[in-house]
């Protein structure tokens, strides 16, 4: 077993255990334990759901989470929302919850790690054209790569790993950032000003779950929108 510290650029660099061709770092474990909780999270909340007027207060803030999900991709679709809500909500819980716990002694994000994030972001990679192709059909939404020339294509083609590359490194570098710099603040700063900096952290994890999530429901409206919607959307 190998344990390397805390401290490193990468939680995929704190290798908590090594075997053989097995190797178990802190990216690992703690995307096992955000995806445990959600789990057990939902069930426990979801197991005594009542259509009283009075309801407890996980019931209340789940209705809320859900309903704010809800309304952000109902701004952007006019149809569908059931459709997207369980892939861009699972997104943007996840990443909410990787970031929320940073608080804790010891927990490294794993959306600190480019793996994760480059795994989130190759999801939202295929998921787009899963979802226009689904909306639209095959050849009609493969023409949108040839719009409005075919000269185009090679453009729309690197745009669309350009963004997903976009996605991975902005969620990366912001969080890896932050971790950093309250590191480096607990070391050699008094307690108070490290405190508020990990206060800002949270709203900044806020603020990162909720854009990576808007920009996917941006990047899959896109794609179910068809040519000749843009062309009479009005103005």
């Amino acid at each position: 077993m190998e344990v390397v510290a805390i401290n490193q650029i990468s939680p995929d660099q704190v290798i908590l255990f090594a075997w053989s061709f097995v190797t178990i770092n802190a990216t690992l474990v703690y995307s096992w334990l955000i995806m445990a909780l959600l789990v057990i999270g939902s069930l426990l909340v979801t197991r005594n759901l009542s259509t009283d007027r009075t309801l407890s207060r996980w019931q209340n803030l789940m209705e809320v989470i859900v309903a704010g999900i809800r309304s952000e991709i109902g701004d952007m679709v006019k149809e569908g929302v059931n459709t997207y809500f369980p892939f861009v909500g699972t997104l943007f819980l996840f990443i909410l919850a990787s970031n929320l716990f940073t608080f804790i002694p010891g927990y490294v994000a794993p959306t600190s790690s480019l793996t994760t994030t480059a795994a989130l972001s190759i999801m939202v990679f295929f998921a787009v054209p899963m979802y226009g192709i689904a909306k639209q059909g095959v050849l009609e939404y493969l023409k949108e790569y040839f719009r409005p020339t075919f000269i185009f294509f090679p453009f729309h083609v690197m745009g669309e790993f350009s963004r997903t590359l976009a996605l991975a490194v902005r969620l990366f570098g912001n969080l890896m950032s932050h971790e950093k710099v309250i590191a480096i603040l607990l070391a050699v700063t008094p307690l108070f000003f490290p405190v508020v900096m990990q206060i800002l952290g949270l709203l900044i994890g806020l603020i990162q779950a909720y854009i990576f999530a808007i920009l996917t429901m941006v990047y899959i409206a896109s794609a179910t929108q068809s040519h000749e919607e843009t062309e009479h959307k009005p103005k």
